[in-house]
């Protein structure tokens, strides 16, 4: 006889508790994760180019260093024309010139409106307390000048995405059907968001289909993940999926900042995860007209086949069982049959 009580199922009222202090504890762990970025952005080998003579040059990189160890990784340039290629190759955020009429900060908000308004305010030292001449020259989209459009339009296409490939994990069968869902999908939240960013807010400048190409592939690359983690490991995928996009991926992805100014090693980590990749790939079609795209691209692009590779060769459906390879029962001998006859 079985013993019955060894299986009972908890109390309704003992899983309600149990419930409400996992979920606490699991609130407990996502608010620093986006808290405490944001609550301690300051620059870390932020990239920062020095314009002048060599000898001045050096001597200010010197002083910066001193004052502020670590903070900034600096290039040294002979002239403002070379900074400023830095800053459209995106290879920079700033460069402070140094000319015979005095010094000047040229600035790259397209890159990070926050960036340049840090380094604006802490060119005042440099003026010997008074503000000193600003060139923008890659400026931030004109209706957007703080980038906080450009930061929480982002976010719907990273929830979207995601949803997107939660749904055809779910709801589609057929790995051939999902695999084009999700191509689908990207193609036309691509051309979609776009459209929405930039011909209807105005927030984002540079080449349209460049912006939707970037958006599309953000987009396949976030569903295909979700996707794909699914078919490999089922409902636990999804899990898996959805705490890398958007409890980990969101808040390191220093979309409304930069990576050099979160808490590292997290900055860096960000830029490996969809959202972090997506924003900078972004960034860079919009204001760049495509520096600085090579590794975002490449990031997007690994996630993007792997989980579309995921989805052709995983179980095609959630609750599919694994295949299990069974060895087939050996026939009975005739001896063994009549047995069997006998004492049926």
């Amino acid at each position: 006889m079985s013993d019955a009580s060894s299986h009972q199922q908890p109390s309704p009222l003992l899983q309600a508790i149990g419930i409400a202090i996992v979920v606490v504890v699991v609130q407990a762990l996502i608010i620093p994760l986006f808290a405490a970025p944001a609550a301690n952005l300051a620059p870390r080998d932020l990239p920062i180019v020095i314009a002048g003579q060599p000898q001045a040059a050096a001597g200010l990189t010197a002083a910066v260093e001193r004052a502020q160890p670590g903070a900034f990784e600096i290039s040294q340039v002979p002239d403002a024309a070379a900074a400023d290629q830095m800053l459209r190759d995106r290879e920079a955020y700033a460069a402070v010139v140094m000319e015979p009429r005095g010094v000047s900060l040229h600035t790259a908000p397209g890159a990070s409106p926050a960036v340049a308004g840090l380094l604006v305010q802490a060119s005042t030292n440099l003026g010997g307390g008074r503000p000193v001449p600003v060139v923008e020259v890659v400026p931030a989209d004109p209706d957007d000048p703080r980038g906080t459009g450009f930061a929480a339009g982002f976010l719907p296409l990273a929830l979207t995405g995601m949803i997107a490939g939660i749904v055809l994990a779910l709801v589609i069968q057929n790995r051939a059907a999902k695999l084009l869902g999700l191509v689908i999908f990207g193609a036309v939240a691509g051309l979609a968001g776009a459209g929405v960013l930039q011909l209807w807010l105005g927030l984002l400048p540079g080449d349209y289909l460049l912006n939707a190409g970037a958006i599309g592939l953000f987009a396949t690359a976030t569903s295909a993940t979700l996707a794909g983690l699914a078919a490999l490991l089922g409902r636990a995928g999804l899990i898996l999926g959805v705490v890398a996009v958007f409890l980990v991926g969101n808040p390191l992805s220093g979309v409304g900042s930069a990576p050099e100014l979160l808490p590292q090693p997290w900055g860096t980590v960000g830029q490996y995860l969809p959202p972090g990749a997506g924003a900078s790939l972004l960034r860079s079609t919009a204001f760049f007209d495509g520096a600085g795209a090579t590794m975002p691209l490449s990031v997007l692009l690994g996630y993007a086949v792997i989980g579309l590779a995921l989805v052709l060769v995983g179980r095609a459906a959630i609750g599919e069982p694994r295949r299990q390879t069974t060895t087939p029962a050996a026939p009975l001998s005739d001896d063994t049959s009549a047995m069997a006859q006998r004492n049926g």
